[in-house]
């Protein structure tokens, strides 16, 4: 297969680009940082495009998806994992700049993404369109208004694309996770401050973007009847209840690895 990871230069992108190409697939893999990007082929032993490229930039994408060599078309999974949350303040004190920002990335790259890739999957009559959303949007939190706006879109986006495209053989599921430990998302909360972000989650066994990462696996491996509408997943320590968190049950110290490494090397 034929993957196009969007956000795939660190966090859950990256995840999934490591664990599909731990199972052979060849790799189209967007994200802005060259270097990031660049980074994380070397580790990849499976065919590779890059893309360095906003999300947000429509026509730019359109230039780029148009004219993918050969080996690399005809996209069979579709994961949209570029996202971005920025700001934790009141509505009326928050940055408007921050806000567009967030409906550019979360909304309009999500919309040009799937697209431009979907008419592909239409006329082959097959594919898989992944959107990794968030539990954010179905329990909205305090001091993130418009990023719990943007993963309601998400959600419901995803859901209507099943529903416009019944009778077809393309799936669509929207993998919702709560926090995710070790990603770059929280730092747009806390102006990229690594050491505020440890000492937030430390306390706490979240979700590793690997973790994701399998499910999303997991889902493009069921048979082609099989549709996962929607995943909704949290860290066993994390519930619904003002996303609360319960030490007790689930104290362990900030793992170390790839991921944390990965953390460290973008804010290094």
């Amino acid at each position: 297969m034929t993957i196009l990871i969007t956000g795939a230069s660190s966090g859950i992108g990256a995840a999934c680009a490591r664990k599909f190409a731990e199972e052979g697939h060849s790799l189209v893999l967007l994200a802005r940082r060259q270097e990031r990007l660049q980074a994380l082929k070397k580790f990849l032993n499976v065919p590779v495009h890059l893309i360095c490229q906003d999300v947000a930039d429509a026509a730019m994408l359109s230039r780029e998806l148009s004219n993918l060599p050969e080996r690399f078309q005809g996209i069979d999974v579709l994961i949209n994992c570029a996202g971005v949350t920025l700001g934790d303040s009141a509505p009326h004190l928050s940055d408007l700049d921050q806000w567009q920002r967030m409906v550019d990335t979360n909304i309009s790259g999500l919309i040009a993404c799937t697209r431009l890739v979907l008419p592909g999957m239409v006329q082959r009559n097959r594919g898989l369109i992944i959107n990794i959303g968030s539990t954010a949007g179905s329990y909205p939190r305090p001091g993130n208004a418009i990023y719990c706006a943007s993963k309601a879109f998400s959600k419901q986006f995803s859901l209507a694309l099943r529903a416009d495209l019944a009778g077809s053989a393309i799936r669509v599921t929207s993998i919702e996770p709560g926090t995710v430990k070790d990603t770059e998302l929280a730092l747009g909360r806390l102006e990229g401050d690594v050491e505020a972000l440890r000492r937030q989650q430390m306390p706490y066994d979240y979700l590793l973007p690997r973790d994701v990462a399998e499910t999303a696996w997991w889902i493009s491996r069921l048979p082609g009847r099989v549709n996962i509408n929607r995943i909704d997943m949290m860290a066993t320590c994390q519930t619904f209840s003002h996303l609360r968190n319960n030490k007790t049950l689930c104290s362990s110290p900030l793992p170390t690895g790839q991921d944390l490494s990965d953390l460290e090397m973008m804010f290094a």
